[in-house]
């Protein structure tokens, strides 16, 4: 008997004990554990937002600091010594992206009762209607497969035709949710491409981005395909996040329900480990999305400069190499493209095996809980029961795997709009920084651009005012050469002004400061407002539109009515030009329109330029070689008739027929020199005729002295 009372318990019956054990002390707290569970998870994400926050302060006092050095340096030096080493900007999920994102919906949404925040409510209703429909299909789904394992015809029937008419607001459900999202998209570009262009078009920004900026090097680009690209992403992205977060919630609160808190949250944390080490070897596609777009816009410009340079290509003979400039561009996008490619591939593939295939086998695993384990307060199931819960369960799980896989997906989507947003909020921050003063270029200067450093680096002071007077005011170049260090003069009205130089002496670079197209880097200018000056280059402008609009750009047809001007005024100004067989040659007369600029000869131009300046009557022209292609009774015309509106010409010209319509000169002579002073045109001309007579004698002299020489020698030879 004592043997026997000393023999060892088996020991898979103390390992049942124990189970047993657990499982009855888990039981009986079950819920305090599940409290501690679910505070533990809120801890730990309370926690990890507040890692988040505090690195985002610090990566934004970095950035803080990196562009107090930037502003420290000026644009016009530094970025030629800099920009060739600088890393291009990365794209990243930061506190930069979201401040532009921010920026960004402030104006797609400009407030709760714009059309926008109405449409994204409406898109809200029928996002989480669409997500209780599938909860309840999912309930019939199950109870269908019960009628049927249970052989009950009627019900089964009965529950098809429940499920076909739920199908009506389901389908329409999912329409009107295609519907909001493409309108959204919509809204989006028009919104953005209305504030673009009232910014770009303002303040002669678009002039600054192309002539004294170059950090946006296709704004084309920018504004037709990015803005259209970033909406479009920005609205897919609202229903690819909220609908599967909205399907989470409520897909996991519903098997919760039936297989119990327990299974889902170990699920969820299995979920979370697999997504975490996904991102980790997830391949950076926000920044590879906008170096494509850069390289898109570059193989477009190409393009675009080849056409805007045809004639000179051609001339040139040039054509093979375009091609190879061309080619290049090509293949460089391509070889990106494909480089994207193969990552899209390895990334899919480990993608496509975790989300759908992994995580499917947990789903089978937490499907088969309420069959296999009886869970506490759980009512006794047949085998219909069983089934049906397990079809319900499967298809809430598979729409919340659906749901998470979607989430994942849309990381890549989140990484292609920080792509797009990088891109459309640099042209609105470069945009801001043109319109404040503040350019960056890189400068190819012909000496050295160090040495001019203190005149790039100051700005001087623009008056208004009735007259024109430059106060030592140095003229720069656009590649950052000092062409004159102080250049003064006075104008007033009447003093008709002739300005010859050599090529590249400062003759432009004046007129862009007189246009307000150039910034003043010192001394003081007053000049009249920007409406009181027309400037007419030496190939003018033709707009797309009718004939009248040629004559009276930039005017529309309601200003020219506001102002009093009638066809017939119109027709009178083209008369003095020789220009009124214009309207006779087209049947719709003043409303035809054409492609004026290939239709129009240089010399026809020329004086459509001259009627659109007889028409605005400016108190100041400033005509750049403007007459080079007309025959000198048309150029006497043109200068006798502005004359006689009152117009103060300023002229850009080596013609010697221009000179008796001026009364004063600037000459420079390419030296960094300039003489400003009155012009007696006869006297000058009797003065250059002389000039080109001793001009022409001196250039006999060798000539004459060699025949002198050859006279010498052969009466030499006669004498010996």
């Amino acid at each position: 008997m004592a043997a026997q009372s000393k023999i060892p318990i088996p020991p898979e019956r103390t390992l049942r004990t124990i189970v047993s054990r657990l499982t009855s002390l888990y039981v009986s707290n079950r819920t305090r554990i599940s409290r501690a569970i679910w505070i533990t998870l809120f801890i730990a994400l309370a926690n990890r937002i507040r890692y988040a926050v505090s690195e985002q302060k610090a990566a934004s006092a970095r950035d803080a600091a990196q562009r107090e050095a930037r502003r420290g340096v000026t644009s016009s030096t530094d970025s030629n010594e800099k920009d060739d080493g600088k890393p291009r900007k990365k794209v990243e999920l930061n506190r930069e992206f979201f401040r532009s994102l921010l920026r960004l919906l402030k104006i797609l949404v400009p407030g709760w009762r714009s059309q926008e925040a109405r449409l994204i409510t409406s898109h809200t209703f029928f996002l989480v209607m669409r997500t209780l429909i599938s909860v309840r299909v999912a309930e019939m789904d199950g109870a269908i497969v019960k009628a049927l394992v249970k052989g009950r015809g009627k019900e089964f029937l009965k529950r098809i035709a429940w499920w076909m008419i739920i199908a009506v607001p389901a389908t329409f459900t999912n329409s009107m949710l295609s519907y909001h999202q493409a309108e959204l998209s919509l809204k989006y570009r028009t919104r953005l491409t209305q504030h673009i262009h009232d910014k770009y078009l303002s303040q002669l920004t678009f002039y600054g981005i192309s002539a004294l900026d170059d950090r946006i090097k296709n704004p084309d680009q920018l504004i037709a395909v990015d803005v259209s690209k970033f909406s479009n992403s920005l609205a897919e992205l609202y229903s690819n996040l909220a609908k599967p977060f909205l399907d989470m919630t409520i897909y996991t609160y519903s098997l919760s329900k039936s297989v119990g808190g327990e299974g889902v949250i170990f699920m969820t944390l299995l979920v979370q480990l697999s997504a975490n080490v996904m991102r980790a070897l997830t391949p950076p596609f926000g920044k590879y999305v906008a170096d494509e777009a850069r390289l898109e816009g570059e193989f477009r410009f190409q393009h675009s400069r080849l056409i805007d340079h045809s004639e000179e290509v051609a001339l040139y003979g040039g054509h093979m190499a375009e091609k190879d400039t061309l080619d290049k561009g090509y293949f460089t996008l391509i070889k990106h493209v494909n480089y994207i490619l193969r990552r899209r591939f390895y990334h899919g593939f480990m993608e496509d095996f975790v989300i759908k295939y992994f995580w499917g086998a947990l789903g089978l695993l937490l499907c088969s809980v309420p069959v296999f384990v009886k869970i506490p307060g759980q009512v006794a199931m047949n085998m219909g029961d069983r089934t049906e819960s397990f079809v319900t369960n499967r298809r809430m799980l598979l729409s919340a795997s659906d749901a998470f896989g979607r989430v994942m997906f849309s990381y890549r989507e989140i990484m292609e709009l920080a792509g797009y947003t990088s891109r459309v909020a640099s042209l609105l921050d470069v945009m801001d920084d043109i319109q404040s003063g503040h350019f960056e270029k890189k400068l190819v200067s012909a000496s050295s651009v160090e040495g001019n450093e203190a005149v790039l680096k100051g700005r001087g002071t623009v008056h208004e005012s009735s007259d024109i007077t430059f106060i030592d005011v140095p003229i720069i170049s656009p590649n950052g050469d000092v062409l004159v260090k102080a250049l003064s003069f006075s104008l007033k009205d009447g003093d008709h002004l002739l300005i010859v130089g050599p090529n590249g002496c400062g003759k432009s670079s004046l007129f862009r400061i007189l246009g307000g197209l150039w910034p003043v880097y010192g001394g003081t200018v007053y000049k009249p407002p920007f409406s009181a000056i027309f400037y007419i280059p030496q190939r003018p402008y033709l707009s797309r539109g009718s004939l009248r609009q040629q004559i009276i750009y930039p005017d529309s047809l309601r200003q020219m009515r506001s102002r009093g001007v009638t066809d017939a005024d119109l027709l009178s100004m083209l008369k003095l030009l020789g220009l009124e067989h214009l309207v006779e040659l087209y049947d719709e007369g003043w409303d035809a329109e054409a492609e004026w600029r290939d239709v129009l000869s240089g010399g026809l131009q020329q004086r459509v330029a001259m009627a659109r300046l007889f028409y605005h009557r400016p108190r100041y022209a400033i005509l750049d070689e403007c007459t080079s292609s007309v025959t000198l009774d048309t150029e006497k015309a043109m200068y006798d008739n502005a004359k006689a509106l009152g117009i103060t010409l300023m002229t850009v010209s080596h013609r010697r027929s221009l000179w008796k319509y001026h009364t004063h000169i600037l000459q420079f002579d390419g030296q960094g020199n300039y003489v400003f002073t009155k012009l007696d045109a006869d006297k000058r001309l009797q003065l250059e005729d002389e000039r080109e007579d001793l001009e022409v004698k001196l250039r006999q002299v060798p000539e004459l002295e060699r025949r002198m020489a050859e006279l010498e020698e052969a009466r030499a030879v006669e004498v010996a």
